[in-house]
């Protein structure tokens, strides 16, 4: 059979690799075309990767609207590309602005459409609901509440775990001691404070110098930023100059499973930390255009995936003219081990595994979309 999967973002790569592996295992001879990364392209072959997501990831109204005609025409183009290699079934990793548009192209034309980790329509853009019930033929979810919300809408929704557990296991069994860790890369002998910063260069502008600073109210820890390979290194570093903080690329899980705390920009990384039993605050900056557009539309109380899942403020959230230094301070210390919230921390994070279930969710989704494709379906 034949896939095309369609991946716009980092964390899209990573789902899409998983996927792509475990649709080898129960259908060996599948073909597949794809967007996505580097990821996905080590998992399905290089050659077969259409675009890399790095040239069509926008985040924020103010920056999707000035790259409007290059969406439109990415759009075109992956439309054109389908047609021409009409696949059994299209796979759309979230991304939603582009994947539903692809999502009604693809049922027009008669093929199969797959909707994998479903986009967060009960955060904002609900109306996007209807459209997954008229272009989608099957959705898989990745967090336990999804289902009662879709069914809601006389969505079938399938859950068979989340697949950031699959990604957490594989890169657990590969990870360097804390010694050698900090000998590949440069670092001093201090306890190790984690800066996700985001994986676009607008979330960096905006969030990184924040976080330069607030190192330094922390002199007893070392601060380090995980950077991420398809940002050059300058991003980072013309903010770093005048600082301790040190830079490590493509390492974040490494990163967090040695670091004592970590500073999160929010998104998936902030459910990534949390996974990984790393104490964490979450610090979020954007444009005010963008913050007062999102906030009349967004429906969710909190930001992070953490405290959606969990329904309560585990993690503490600053956002906007909430982020400044002196609750910062505080609250980073309140999460560091002896810190008053610490040991309530730790017994949300456990909560939260158990919530989220077991590693092989990437496998069995991939079976489960195999044997739908198949027909054998029960």
């Amino acid at each position: 059979m034949k896939y095309y999967i369609i991946a716009g973002e980092a964390s899209g790569d990573l789902h899409g690799s998983n996927l792509l592996k475990g649709i080898k295992k129960s259908n060996p001879e599948a073909e597949f075309r794809f967007w996505g990364g580097d990821l996905m392209a080590d998992a399905g072959g290089r050659q077969n990767l259409v675009r890399h997501y790095k040239e069509s990831s926008f985040m924020g109204f103010w920056e999707v609207f000035k790259n409007l005609n290059k969406i439109f025409g990415q759009i075109n183009y992956c439309k054109k590309d389908i047609l021409e290699y009409r696949p059994d079934v299209v796979i759309l990793i979230d991304y939603a602005g582009f994947n539903l548009r692809i999502a009604e192209f693809a049922k027009k034309q008669g093929i199969r459409t797959f909707y994998y980790i479903a986009p967060k329509v009960w955060a904002w853009k609900e109306s996007r609901v209807k459209k997954i019930k008229k272009h989608v033929d099957r959705l898989f979810i990745i967090f336990p509440f999804e289902k009662d919300y879709f069914a809601k809408w006389g969505i079938e929704a399938t859950y068979c775990g989340n697949p950031l557990m699959d990604s957490i296991q594989q890169r657990k069994q590969h990870l360097l001691s804390l010694e050698d860790f900090k000998k590949t890369n440069n670092l001093d002998e201090r306890p190790l404070i984690a800066l996700l910063a985001g994986s676009r260069k607008h979330e960096i502008d905006y969030n990184f110098p924040f976080m330069i600073e607030l190192s330094k109210e922390f002199p007893a820890y070392q601060f380090v930023v995980a950077g991420v390979s398809w940002l050059d290194k300058s991003v980072y570093e013309k903010y770093m100059a005048n600082s301790d903080v040190k830079y490590v690329c493509d390492k974040t899980y490494e990163l967090l499973n040695h670091s004592t705390a970590a500073v999160v920009t929010s998104g998936t990384a902030t459910l990534e930390t949390a996974l990984l039993g790393t104490p964490e605050m979450v610090c979020f900056w954007c444009s005010w255009a963008s913050y007062y557009i999102a906030k009349s539309f967004i429906k969710v109380k909190y930001i992070s995936l953490v405290n959606l899942v969990l329904d309560r403020e585990a993690v503490r959230e600053l956002i906007q003219k909430d982020m400044n230094m002196q609750t910062a301070v505080k609250e980073l210390c309140a999460v560091l081990p002896g810190g008053e919230k610490y040991d309530k921390l730790m017994s949300d994070y456990k909560e939260l595994n158990e919530t989220i279930g077991a590693s092989g969710a990437s496998d069995r989704f991939a079976e489960k979309m195999v044997e739908l494709l198949k027909g054998s379906d029960k």
